[in-house]
């Protein structure tokens, strides 16, 4: 259905965001390797409270850039989530490195810190957790496990800026995170990613990395002089633009996030109350952003799918996030998942279902969608 009743999501945007890219068009240079760039890769490590970030021309890159600038290659493993978005597991066979799919727990949708320690082998170099739709994993115990086993800790916190656990921000607890900023994120320029790291080295190498392997003593674009290229590098770079937009996004990140906020207390009171449907928790002292507001149908997959082509029928659009990465066609055939390797994953994939959330989600649309989902569930009783 392309002409939903109520969407997905709908991007926040206002005239600060129109005003900051035509700045940028009228000033008729430095339409690359402006000034916003470093002024919003700043914006983001102080906001998230680490030193360093590196900006990046989507997720994926900035996910594939930070293996690459850790040296995780051949012959080595990442313990990463099935119930996630492909890229993340994706971006570790982009290094030849082997994703290896650790079970999740059902409070947060993250990885299982016990689950996590069964899965480490000799080969094993780094966990890569993700903050699920919003909100933050059990991302403390996955550090403890991290730390006793001395691997890297990447945060694939992709969904989640401006997520916490009392006070402390995702993205500060591992050796390195990596936001997204495509079009259904929290805040977004249509396409980006970034990487924040207290790491000094890692900050410069993923430099290098973004822009060709090219040692940039001097602006390339306005200087004379010519370069030398000391690493393979790619051209993973964002635009002024993208950039200026980026900063004009960040300063409404606290307003967008207490907007998302209330509307996903009104629809959980609501949907709290419906028989067989479960909204999204989350554990004391955990700050979600409900980048997505995902509810648990009980009966599981039949029921939720009916449940899906109901609300397609009402046109509201609903999505589940995510059937599992291991039972793709590609990851069956690769490495020979079968099904029944992740329990938890298997059976969470098939009770989810991600509602409309967005910051300008109106009180009367809220209403429509629950009572929307009230009426298939005492349709589906009375069969």
């Amino acid at each position: 259905m392309a002409d939903w009743k109520i969407p997905l999501y709908k991007i926040y945007w206002d005239d600060d965001d129109i005003e900051g890219v035509v700045r940028i068009i009228k000033r008729g240079t430095y339409w690359t390797t402006g000034k916003e760039i470093e002024e919003f890769e700043k914006m983001v490590a102080d906001y998230v409270g680490v030193k360093y970030a590196v900006s990046f021309n989507s997720g994926t890159s900035a996910l594939h850039a930070i293996l690459l600038a850790y040296g995780i290659g051949e012959g080595d493993e990442v313990i990463v989530p099935s119930f996630t978005f492909i890229a993340t597991a994706n971006s570790v066979l982009f290094v030849n490195a082997k994703p290896v799919f650790a079970d999740i727990e059902e409070e947060t949708f993250g990885l299982d810190p016990e689950d996590v320690k069964e899965k480490i082998s000799r080969r094993t170099k780094a966990i890569m957790p993700i903050h699920y739709g919003g909100s933050p994993c059990k991302i403390r115990e996955i550090k403890e496990v991290a730390e006793d086993y001395n691997l890297l800790l990447i945060e694939d916190a992709a969904e989640s800026l401006g997520a916490h656990i009392d006070g402390k921000k995702v993205g500060s607890y591992g050796d390195a995170a990596v936001f997204s900023f495509c079009g259904n994120k929290v805040i977004t320029t249509g396409e980006g990613g970034i990487v924040v790291t207290n790491s000094g080295e890692i900050y410069e190498k993923l430099k290098l990395i973004r822009s060709h392997g090219r040692l940039e003593r001097e602006p390339y674009f306005t200087s004379s002089k010519t370069p030398d290229y000391i690493i393979l590098g790619y051209n993973w770079r964002i635009s002024s633009f993208t950039a200026a937009l980026g900063i004009s996004q960040m300063r409404k990140l606290d307003k967008v996030v207490e907007m998302r906020r209330k509307n996903a207390m009104y629809l959980t009171e609501r949907i709290s109350k419906i028989s067989g449907l479960f909204p999204p928790i989350p554990p004391d002292g955990y700050y979600h952003v409900y980048q997505m507001y995902t509810v648990r149908v009980e009966e599981g997959r039949r029921t939720r799918d009916g449940l899906k082509d109901f609300l397609a029928e009402k046109g509201i659009m609903s999505k589940v996030y995510f059937e599992p990465i291991h039972l793709t066609y590609f990851y069956r055939s690769k490495f020979g998942y079968v099904g029944g390797e992740l329990p938890v994953t298997e059976r969470l994939s098939g009770e989810v279902l991600t509602l409309p959330m967005y910051p300008a989600l109106s009180f009367d649309e809220m209403d429509y969608i629950v009572n929307s989902i009230k009426e298939f569930v005492e349709s589906h009783k009375s069969r």
